[in-house]
């Protein structure tokens, strides 16, 4: 498994010029004295934040070399980290498990993310959500086995994050199938987005199920071997905002909202999700907990 997530990763990292606008500029943002006096002394007097990141997330998050990020994510970060006068630290965590435990030990202090926002999520955590989502399918180009629906999957070899809410919605699907009397899915779970590509990439999975925005950054890099199929479906999914992942009722989660709706306002959201390639993912309006499902 390590020595596929290294591989993958380094594919990866090779093919990130490619993968965004680089004439595309974030203006630099001047501190919001009144925002950052909404933030807790604590942060104040530290001057940094630390955000969990689970590995690379592109086109949101790209780790490159051993502590280098890039990404939508990192660059909405740095922009809300000027607003509130902090430096935005990133660091990487194993899977998302990993990346909640330590929100809640407090050994970050939140996860930009995106993260899938969920009601039963909701319960441990708040989620400052600042795009929506849709979840697909990336298979090989021609899609040999024929998937055009989450319901189309039984007795395949699903990919998915590990922890993650394709995870759960795939197995959900995969007893549906054994009570209709069709073969269970099976489920492969992986801890990153690049080791789950690369199992489809060398034919160890039939598809990988995942967020549209990072499935379509996989098949641009893929050079015609991928496609994504059963877009525009529900695929066991209603509406999926997704956003920053702070502790419940932590007084970081409104500032965090207020910081991203003065993004929203002033222009530089739209600019960070027009240069990853992200327009059809904005709203309007970012919020804590969105979810209703």
């Amino acid at each position: 498994m390590k020595w596929a997530t290294a591989l993958a990763i380094a594919v990866l990292a090779s093919t990130t010029a490619s993968s965004q606008d680089a004439s595309v500029r974030i203006p630099a943002q001047k501190v919001n004295a009144a925002l950052r006096a909404q933030l807790p002394e604590s942060f104040r007097t530290a001057g940094k934040l630390i955000s969990a990141n689970n590995s690379s997330f592109p086109p949101y998050t790209i780790v490159v070399g051993s502590n280098q990020y890039t990404g939508a994510s990192v660059d909405l970060a740095t922009a809300v980290g000027e607003l509130l006068g902090v430096r935005i630290e990133h660091v990487s965590v194993n899977g998302l498990s990993g990346q909640l435990t330590g929100i809640k030990a407090g050994r970050f202090q939140f996860a930009i993310g995106p993260v899938g926002d969920f009601k039963y999520r909701q319960q441990q955590n708040d989620f400052v959500d600042w795009v929506q989502e849709f979840v697909v399918f990336a298979v090989p180009k021609g899609n040999p086995t024929k998937i055009t629906d989450i319901a189309d999957t039984c007795g395949q070899r699903i990919a998915v994050m590990a922890a993650g809410s394709a995870e759960i919605a795939i197995r959900e699907q995969s007893k549906k199938c054994t009570a209709a009397g069709k073969p269970a899915v099976v489920v492969q779970a992986y801890a990153d987005q690049p080791t789950s590509i690369l199992a489809v990439r060398s034919k160890r999975a039939d598809a990988f199920f995942s967020s549209q925005a990072p499935l379509t950054y996989y098949v641009q890099q893929a050079k015609g071997e991928l496609e994504l199929v059963a877009l525009g479906r529900a695929n066991g999914f209603a509406d999926l905002y997704q956003g920053a992942v702070v502790p419940k009722g932590s007084p970081l989660g409104p500032v965090l909202a207020a910081a991203i709706n003065a993004l929203i306002a002033n222009g530089t959201y739209a600019i960070v999700m027009k240069k990853w390639g992200l327009g059809g993912n904005q709203i309007t309006k970012a919020g804590l907990n969105l979810s209703m499902h």
